[in-house]
């Protein structure tokens, strides 16, 4: 008998609680992080020891598909994926204390994983000395201006590579802001449809920052200087990326279906002709599909079984597929899907920015391509 896929109470339970929050009365991306926080949904991967549920990967996917689904602007790739994550796996007990104990009361957590013309490097052009600093170029990184701290990959004097924890007000490290799809750093900008907030999607994506490091003084993770850090960071970089894009994709079908519904064309539902049905249909598939890639790679991590297949196939239907269907979605909207201040843009420009997180189409097919290519028969 094959893995069972299907929610089991817990996470039925974390989906409803998340949905309720986030539909909430938080009327800023600072209160409904906040909002997060206090519900317990933003420590579900951290350990019991500090105050977290003990969870993992398949839990914390369930919170950001639910904030995916309502193109919510607070940090949760940033802070779950690529700091709580790979924090509760790697971390020795003093550096899970430093930086989980907050994130409860909201302290942002990042990875710097991008450097330039290269979305998830395994081997890091930037370089750690042995004096344990850090020099080197990072593209993409979400919410480094107000991150707690950071985690660098690089690669060590000796030919290792490392996994770097920095502090970002550190002496040596300077930021510049990239746009994402809506014009702005992924900072916290506002843009949720479920929490009536206005805007751009904010740090919900991946614009983020350009971060330059001259020598700056940091420790590795775990004390790991042999790459399974690295590679366990971006498994869940990937996987962060690919669920927040379920929920997106997700939720822009619920805005489309309930605009074909609603929305009267020569006296009739528009979902009553062929062709809208045939559209959304197609929509819908490519929504559901999405969501069994993600589901299967996120159990394959949280039952500790390999899971790059599942990952890279997930990766490859977010950058080839999430798109078109996107358009379709404005497309079914007709002129309302062309108003800027209509929550559907948001919905899309969140998928743009986390298509470009992952490396793009060419690329994610690229290495899906390779992972086929090594398979044996």
């Amino acid at each position: 008998m094959g893995p069972d896929f299907r929610p089991d109470e817990a996470q039925e339970t974390i989906a409803r609680l998340a949905g309720e929050v986030l539909d909430g009365d938080a009327d800023t991306p600072e209160r409904l992080w906040k909002a997060l926080g206090s519900a317990g949904l933003l420590t579900l991967a951290v350990p019991a020891g500090l105050g977290g549920a003990g969870l993992g990967a398949p839990e914390t996917a369930v919170v950001l598909t639910e904030i995916g689904r309502r193109a919510a602007a607070v940090p949760a790739l940033s802070t779950l994926a690529l700091g709580v994550l790979p924090v509760a796996r790697w971390g020795t007990a003093e550096q899970q204390r430093d930086l989980l104990a907050g994130v409860a009361e909201g302290a942002v957590l990042t990875a710097a994983v991008a450097e330039p013309a290269d979305p998830l490097p395994e081997c890091p052009r930037t370089t750690v000395a042995a004096d344990w600093t850090v020099t080197g170029v990072k593209t993409g990184v979400p919410d480094a201006d107000r991150a707690h701290r950071m985690l660098v990959p690089a690669r060590t004097a000796a030919g290792g590579v490392a996994v770097m924890v920095i502090d970002p007000a550190s002496p040596g490290v300077s930021l510049e802001a990239a746009p994402g799809s809506a014009g702005v750093p992924l900072a916290g900008a506002p843009g949720s449809a479920g929490v009536s907030l206005a805007g751009s999607p904010g740090s919900a994506g991946a614009g983020g920052y350009t971060v330059r490091l001259d020598a700056v003084a940091g420790q590795p993770l775990g004390g790991n200087t042999d790459g399974r850090c690295l590679a366990d960071l971006h498994r869940f970089a990937i996987a962060g990326a690919c669920a927040l894009g379920d929920g997106a994709l997700a939720g822009a079908l619920g805005l489309t279906a309930g605009h074909v519904r609603t929305r009267q064309q020569f006296g009739r539902p528009l979902a009553t002709f062929q062709a809208v049905a045939q559209q959304i249909a197609d929509v819908y598939v490519t929504a559901r599909t999405l969501h069994l890639a993600v589901v299967a790679a996120c159990w394959a991590l949280g039952a500790g079984r390999p899971a790059d297949d599942d990952l890279a196939v997930a990766a490859q239907w977010l950058t080839a597929e999430a798109l078109p269907a996107l358009r379709t979605c404005h497309h079914l909207h007709g002129g309302l899907g062309l108003a800027a201040d209509y929550p559907l843009h948001r919905h899309t420009a969140l998928v743009r920015d986390l298509v470009r997180f992952v490396g793009g189409g060419e690329h994610c097919l690229q290495r899906l391509g390779e992972r086929v290519a090594r398979q044996p028969g």
